[in-house]
């Protein structure tokens, strides 16, 4: 039996460990503000990491604002202005063979493939891509992976996307829409939940998606600094372990689910664009299953860039000099 002492000392001791434990526990969050590229539901799993908690789950207090492009995205990352950014691979290719003495690394991915679809001004019974030839065509900004994709399909289809359409690449992303509307274009490309959007409203009819055209080579993926990354890999880890979380439940979430944890992202968005939106996205299997990405990825990846006129075959990056793998092997 304790005496009095011992009891004391024992329950002293309980209550230590307790405080311990609730201290360790309730230590706050850690902050990282995080640039996406554009809203998009090509960014399903990275939404739903928001607004299901994972990221909170993981540690982690996130921050998103929205770029409205890559190269937008990546000066902020740069800059310092943000610790992590969705965009497309090509960016940290381009920062590593610059000048920029800071460089930017991918760690974990999110896309599978490209999900923006080629939409038609009138309707199209029966579309083949050399229909474009002579056409106007609203592209994306020069250098930026939905315009390097849409010429990649243009490509394998018997076009040359320099000579055989008029692309129209200067439109800023927020007044692509617009433009559109306004009579701009015979063709052009859309995300979703805009291509669904345009097509319900009778805007537009889609033809093609760019990702089942091109193939399987990962489109956006999540990137930091290297500074970033040395100074602070338990974010960087918590990042990618909270992700793989949800892209396993983006996959697997029935489409009512999935919807109500998108919604909140869209305000404005029809419950029917959005529905019609996943379901195209699912179909083509836009998002990834796991966040790694292969080794081979990155080298069709460098393929369509090099064919694309942005990257000299000499300057093509290894993919260790790209992608820090240990982050996706270490996933918990």
């Amino acid at each position: 039996m304790l005496n009095r002492r011992q009891a004391l000392q024992t329950g002293a001791s309980a209550v230590a460990s307790l405080s311990l434990g609730t201290s360790a526990r309730a230590e706050p969050p850690v902050k990282v503000r995080y640039s996406e590229v554009v809203r998009s539901l090509l960014f399903a799993p990275a939404y739903v990491a928001l607004g299901n908690g994972l990221f909170r789950d993981a540690g982690l207090d996130v921050r998103m604002t929205t770029a409205q492009g890559g190269d937008k995205a990546m000066a902020a990352l740069l800059g310092g202005a943000a610790d992590v950014a969705l965009i497309g691979p090509e960016t940290a290719i381009y920062v590593l063979g610059s000048d920029s003495p800071t460089k930017a690394r991918i760690f974990c991915g999110l896309t599978a493939t490209d999900g923006y679809l080629l939409v038609a001004r009138r309707k199209v019974d029966d579309f083949d891509w050399r229909i474009l030839k002579g056409k106007d065509v609203l592209g994306w900004r020069p250098g930026s992976t939905p315009l390097l994709y849409l010429e990649a399909a243009m490509r394998l289809n018997g076009l040359d996307p320099g000579k055989d359409v008029r692309l129209n690449n200067n439109i800023a992303v927020p007044a692509r829409a617009g433009a559109w509307l306004s009579g701009q274009g015979d063709f052009a490309i859309f995300g979703e939940p805009d291509a669904a959007q345009l097509e319900l409203d009778g805007k537009a009819q889609v033809v093609a998606s760019i990702g089942q055209t091109v193939g399987f080579v990962d489109y956006t993926a999540f990137m930091a600094t290297d500074p970033y990354i040395r100074d602070h890999p338990s974010v960087i880890q918590s990042w990618t372990n909270a992700i793989a979380k949800a892209e396993a439940w983006t996959a697997a979430a029935p489409l009512a689910e999935l919807a109500r944890a998108l919604a909140p992202f869209f305000p404005g968005v029809s419950g029917a664009a959005l529905d019609a939106g996943i379901e195209r996205y699912r179909r083509i299997g836009i998002w990834k299953s796991s966040p790694g990405i292969a080794p081979e990825a990155i080298e069709k990846f460098q393929d369509i860039l090099v064919q694309g006129h942005v990257l000299e075959p000499a300057r093509r990056a290894k993919y260790a000099d790209v992608v820090l793998d240990r982050f996706t092997a270490n996933v918990k």
